[in-house]
């Protein structure tokens, strides 16, 4: 990229570090924040660092959060005997939309995978233990449909089970608008597992 000033390259060198942002599309944002109005420029730095010094985890389940406890945990219309555990917070965003949960959330910050050197004490694993007490009734397992959701599942629910909490996992299957002839053999095996009588 000899063929920019050094002050681009570095911008699409950071943009290039953001995860699914490839070398061309680096290089379009760049472009684009470079032609964007100064005054509309710096609100966005000033948004990126407010965010970076504001945002924190909430020490109760682990979502972002600019107060602590999160306002998803702080709200007393929210049912607090059931827990649905996921491995980011952008999981938390993604199941607030479907509008269909109403109760409280545990991010693990990450999943159990062997190949990537990741192990249970790696994940927030105690933390959700710390939590399952008399009043939890039902712990919902939300992590990914891959080989690491799947292991940090069955880990979560061998661990728990003992302590007297009902674990159940999220079904998987065939998604709506799908074709069953581009379904592949697991997403099919997981939909019959997770039929039910209608």
């Amino acid at each position: 990229m000899d063929f920019y000033p050094i002050a681009i390259e570095k911008l699409i060198e950071e943009f290039a570090k953001l995860p699914g942002i490839g070398n061309k599309t680096a290089q379009r944002l760049a472009l684009h924040v470079l032609n964007l109005p100064q005054e509309e420029v710096k609100e966005f730095a000033e948004a990126l660092i407010q965010a970076r010094g504001t945002i924190k985890y909430c020490s109760n389940c682990g979502n972002f959060t600019d107060k602590d406890p999160c306002s998803i945990c702080s709200n007393p219309n929210r049912e607090k005997s059931m827990i649905c555990v996921v491995e980011q917070p952008k999981d938390i965003m993604a199941m607030e939309k479907v509008k269909e949960y109403n109760g409280m959330y545990h991010v693990l910050h990450g999943n159990i995978s062997p190949m990537a050197g990741r192990g249970p004490n790696d994940i927030k694993l105690r933390e959700l233990i710390s939590r399952i007490n008399g009043d939890i009734k039902e712990v919902i397992v939300a992590t990914n449909p891959n080989v690491e959701g799947e292991a940090t599942a069955m880990y979560i629910s061998k661990i728990l089970k003992p302590l007297g909490a009902k674990v159940t996992r999220i079904a998987h299957g065939i998604p709506v608008g799908g074709d069953l002839e581009y379904a592949d053999e697991v997403t099919l095996s997981k939909a019959l597992e997770g039929r039910k009588e209608i």
